[in-house]
């Protein structure tokens, strides 16, 4: 997500009232976020596996070499982010939105392997 569209969700979470209170009711001052991406590692995932405990919500991310292998295949988890589960939700709502943006755009996202893959038309041999 665009540093633009980060800022698209934060605002519009800002504007929202809050759970019980009034539309109308003066809004409690708003922390406005800096975000410093300078030090960012930039990584690729194909893969993502979601753990839970009762604290945290743990996302571990790879890169699956051969994911149209079958069998047994190894997958090196590269990067582990734990988030507390206020964040996880939040986090929800910004990927489903981005999604449903993208979605709009450019058409469904088929998560299904086999839907996608197109196979080559059948040529008929030379000279039939």
């Amino acid at each position: 997500m665009s540093e633009e569209e980060n800022n698209e969700v934060e605002e519009t979470e800002a504007a929202a009232p809050a759970a019980g209170e009034a539309p109308g009711t003066p809004a409690a001052p708003q922390q406005e976020l800096l975000v410093n991406d300078v030090e960012a590692h930039a990584g690729y995932a194909n893969f993502c596996r979601v753990s839970s405990t009762p604290e945290e919500l743990i996302l571990d991310l790879g890169l699956n070499p051969t994911p149209y292998a079958t069998g047994k295949v190894e997958v090196k988890v590269n990067q582990r982010i734990i988030l507390n589960h206020f964040t996880a939700k939040r986090l929800y709502g910004a990927l489903f939105q981005a999604l449903q943006m993208h979605e709009r755009n450019f058409g469904v996202v088929e998560v299904d392997v086999r839907k996608r893959v197109r196979t080559p038309p059948v040529e008929a041999p030379a000279g039939s």
